[in-house]
């Protein structure tokens, strides 16, 4: 039987129209589409802090170098954060994980065409985002950083 609180000028009922949009789904990655566990799942908060932190270290031994040889550039925490741009926009771009990600059995995906490349803008646009922290410190009911929520993307496992 029919709703008895609904008329014909409410149109019709779309399912899901009354869900909280902002309600978090039953895990991480469920609301788009992702796996809760194993290859093509979201992957936590930890391990993406893990593949930071080991991009740094890259960029760090790599900035102690350069700055031996020529401070052009400024000083080491400088260099190191110019190289951490470079290698995220570059390694993003190309293959869609850095180094860090990779060690990690991580990458990036898009989340609006799946199977599609991550591309260069978002690739720049995730990088420098993450290098004012804010905004991946900051994550939505997903865990995803807001960084990855501005240009559609998303650190999954596998």
């Amino acid at each position: 039987m029919a709703n008895p609180k609904r008329s014909w000028l409410d149109g019709p009922q779309i399912p899901g129209e009354h869900e909280d949009p902002f309600a978090p789904g039953r895990y991480p990655g469920e609301k788009l589409g992702l796996p809760e566990t194993g290859p093509g799942s979201l992957a936590s908060v930890a391990r993406r802090t893990g593949g930071v932190l080991i991009d740094w270290f890259i960029c760090l031994g790599l900035a102690i170098v350069f700055t031996n040889y020529s401070h052009a550039l400024g000083g080491t925490g400088t260099v190191v954060y110019i190289f951490w741009v470079i290698l995220g926009i570059i390694f993003g771009w190309l293959f869609a994980r850095t180094p860090g990600h990779m060690l990690l059995g991580m990458g990036v995906a898009r989340v609006d065409v799946g199977g599609a490349k991550v591309g260069l803008w978002r690739a720049v646009m995730r990088t420098l985002l993450t290098g004012l922290i804010l905004p991946a410190a900051m994550v939505d009911s997903d865990g995803r950083g807001l960084h990855d929520r501005a240009t559609g993307t998303a650190v999954i496992r596998g």
